[in-house]
């Protein structure tokens, strides 16, 4: 290969300015060529050939002073003219159409003492007065319209085919940004196991090397910081069990009540942040079974019988099955009515399920004291709240509701929420009927 086309290879941008090149120079060439033979008939129209010129004092004598109309409608028909003949009493034509109007008709040049060229429509005709007559020739229709057309459309024709070989070539050298946008589009949604094949070594191939190695370092990194944080976990439970078990040898008092209290904070959130690292890993596999949903909500429901605000439940009558994981989906009803509770001032909670398009939509209302919408893009990030002094009457650590998507989303549902500030808050799940299988994936790739 020389080092021309190794070049060409090699630069996209190059290919680029080359079919973008042979494009030009088409059109060019074809609207060349086009107007060249447009001026061509052109000419040819609006000239009278050097037969008739050299020749029309023959063609006269044919006809004759008086004029033999049988020869004139000979040489008429011979010479694929129209003759018209002329005099105070007659007036005569091969011709009945009689295409141009001789009478408008102007002087242009002298070919004999009675002969000269007149001009009408930029077209010349031969007009010779002998014997009392005048005699007019000219062409006897425009053939030359119907090439101008035929010339036009050919023209456009081939300028058509180029513009879509054009088309067609850089849409298959642009291929491979289809591939990109497509592994991006896997990798932001969490699948940093996808690479994007491709075995291209111009631009885009070292773009796709670049969102590969893009891919590696994040896909290490996340890597790394999960099993630090999930080490972490693991370490200090050996150190808060055995806080437990000399906290029981303690004699009771206020202080042993709040130190217990504050382990078991501090427990809990150990188990949020193994769990929300478990349903975040793309491994991560659920425990489904079958669950008749409204009444699996009802039962969870019934727990909190002692709020004093009130659980305002809605449930439909036609109860359905779906394929869930019930103990993490347990957890996502209870973190949502907890947090209801917590910020809920003691006023009534609205629980309320519904089915529709094989999709199960659960609502959990509250009219408490709400979120203030700058805060609600981030409200269901990790260790984010809304109350920044992160006080304990506050409750949580800013796990609760990023564990609630989280299970949402590995059962192929989605969380939403909306909250206004003094209003309350309106969180709504939806899971569908069986969360999503790993063939989804596979199909995913054969795309490719």
């Amino acid at each position: 290969m020389t080092p021309l086309l190794q070049h060409v290879k090699r630069s996209l941008f190059l290919r680029l300015l080359l079919i973008f090149g042979f494009t030009v120079i088409c059109f060019f060439l074809i609207i060349s060529i086009s107007l060249q033979t447009l001026n061509e008939d052109s000419g040819a129209i609006e000239t009278i050939p050097d037969f008739f010129t050299r020749n029309v004092e023959s063609i006269i004598e044919d006809i004759g002073t008086p004029p033999n109309l049988s020869n004139a409608m000979r040489l008429a028909e011979e010479l694929d003219w129209t003759i018209n003949i002329r005099n105070p009493i007659m007036r005569w034509s091969s011709d009945p159409d009689n295409r141009l109007d001789v009478d408008s008709s102007t002087y242009n040049r002298t070919l004999t003492n009675d002969a000269e060229v007149r001009t009408i429509d930029s077209e010349d005709i031969i007009m010779v007065r002998r014997g009392g007559y005048d005699f007019y020739m000219y062409q006897r229709s425009r053939i030359e319209d119907t090439i101008n057309y035929v010339v036009l459309y050919v023209g456009m024709a081939l300028a058509a085919i180029v513009l879509f070989l054009n088309y067609f070539m850089v849409n298959k050298l642009l291929d491979p940004v289809r591939l990109l946008r497509r592994g991006a589009e896997r990798i932001r949604r969490g699948d940093l196991s996808f690479r994007v094949k491709s075995n291209r070594q111009d631009e885009l191939g070292e773009l796709t090397e670049s969102i590969n190695h893009m891919a590696d370092s994040l896909q290490s990194m996340l890597e790394a910081k999960r099993q630090l944080l999930l080490a972490i976990s693991h370490e200090l439970r050996t150190p808060i069990t055995k806080a437990k078990l000399r906290m029981e040898f303690m004699p009771d008092s206020e202080e042993k009540e709040q130190l217990k209290e504050d382990i078991s904070e501090i427990d809990l959130l150990i188990s949020d942040l193994i769990e929300a690292e478990r349903l975040n890993n793309e491994h991560a596999v659920l425990t489904e079974e079958w669950v008749h949903f409204a009444e699996f909500v009802e039962g969870i429901c019934a727990t909190y019988q002692e709020y004093e605000g009130g659980i305002k439940l809605s449930i439909p009558e036609q109860d359905q099955e779906f394929e869930i994981d019930r103990l993490r989906v347990r957890l996502l009803i209870t973190n949502l009515i907890n947090n209801a509770i917590r910020h809920g001032e003691n006023n009534p909670i609205t629980v309320r399920v519904n089915f529709r398009n094989e999709q199960a939509k659960l609502e959990v209302i509250d009219e408490g004291e709400g979120i203030a919408a700058e805060h609600l893009p981030q409200i269901g990030e990790p260790f984010y709240r809304a109350d920044s002094s992160r006080q304990r009457n506050t409750g949580g650590f800013g796990l609760g509701l990023y564990l609630c998507r989280l299970i949402a989303q590995a059962h192929g549902g989605e969380l939403a929420i909306e909250s206004e500030l003094g209003k309350g808050t309106h969180i709504t799940v939806t899971l569908p009927r069986h969360p999503p299988r790993l063939e989804s994936d596979n199909e995913a790739d054969a795309d490719q």
